[in-house]
């Protein structure tokens, strides 16, 4: 079985995902709602808050919810999802679709273990790491077993 990442959100989960669909060609972009649990925890009935989340985008699933109505917490603040994308071009439209309003954290440039490589979070909070796969039959230095190698 695959590890998922499953990101929490402050009442814009459904936002978030609907955009990761679009920067990586997401597909199967679903949401339920608090509102939509017919046996609701007391002050959860009627909240339009995401209970649960998901889209799929280069082979993998990414996941999500909004914090349950009442609840604080600090979205995605000590996590990285890590994006390995086919070539420079489209990891380097991901990287700069995602600073959209958010920060950039280290800038997407060449590195010795990728092409392709930047550190971002997004206006959602969510900090991402994205990187390019090497061209077939070049080295990139990286040890075997990382996500370059």
């Amino acid at each position: 079985m695959p590890t998922i990442p499953y990101l929490h959100f402050q009442g814009d989960c459904a936002d978030a995902l609907a955009f990761y669909a679009e920067v990586f060609g997401g597909t199967g972009l679903t949401t339920m709602r608090y509102a939509d649990n017919p046996q609701p925890h007391a002050g959860w009935a009627g909240s339009d808050r995401v209970m649960h989340g998901e889209v799929h985008f280069q082979g993998g699933t990414l996941m999500g919810s909004d914090f349950p109505p009442g609840f604080e917490g600090d979205p995605q603040k000590a996590v990285s999802v890590m994006q390995t994308l086919p070539d420079v071009a489209t990891a380097r439209a991901a990287f700069d679709r995602l600073a959209e309003g958010g920060g950039v954290i280290d800038d997407f440039k060449a590195t010795f273990f990728s092409p392709g490589f930047g550190m971002v979070k997004d206006r959602f909070g969510t900090h991402w790491i994205i990187s390019a796969m090497p061209s077939a039959g070049a080295s990139t230095g990286a040890p075997a077993g990382s996500p370059a190698a």
